[in-house]
């Protein structure tokens, strides 16, 4: 498995070593004795989640907070999604910024996203599936979250505002600035 830093500290890029033939492809897209040496971090993995969306749609940006915040190891198994996190260590040099990469079912490309962080893709493609693993199970009364469009994040999605599609608990999410959080 390769590994891509990104310009902020612990948010990584996984890329698998893919195995191509005539018959088609194999890759291990997770094997814990592989990826905590190489990341120097422990996860214990608890809960999968998949979802399929359509073109335009934007997921995000979501957390839990602590007790209960996730760590998450997202990547798409058909189709293209621009996946995006947000630094919301109250500590770190880099509170406040985010950084992208584009997965996909042809990529195979996986990104390792820490607690304290805040979580979104936007579908590239006609439909895309994703899925993730979280260290930490959903609790409904520890969700929180970031309006998309916040103006001092400035998230490119890689759509145009007319095609953005969110859900109306989505659109009613606050800017940063106002945000609960606890990390």
């Amino acid at each position: 498995m390769n590994l891509i830093k990104t310009k902020i500290k612990d948010l990584l890029i996984l890329e698998p070593k893919v195995f191509t033939d005539g018959r088609g492809y194999f890759f291990e897209s997770y094997n814990k004795k592989t990826l905590e040496p190489l990341i120097g971090t422990e996860y214990n993995f608890v809960q999968d989640n998949e979802s399929k969306s359509s073109y335009g749609v934007i997921r995000g940006l979501h957390y839990q907070l602590a007790p209960y915040s996730q760590a998450k190891l997202v990547r798409v198994l058909e189709g293209r999604v621009y996946d995006v996190a947000v630094d919301l260590r109250k500590d770190s040099p880099t509170f406040g910024e985010w950084a992208g990469v584009e997965l996909s079912g042809e990529n195979k490309k996986q990104f390792l996203i820490p607690k304290g962080f805040a979580h979104g893709f936007s579908v590239l493609s006609e439909t895309a599936v994703f899925t993730y693993k979280c260290d930490e199970y959903y609790h409904p009364e520890a969700e929180a979250g970031i309006i998309y469009n916040d103006p001092s994040i400035g998230i490119d999605w890689k759509i145009t505002e007319e095609n953005a599609k969110l859900s109306e608990k989505d659109k009613l999410l606050p800017e940063l600035k106002n945000a609960k959080m606890n990390f």
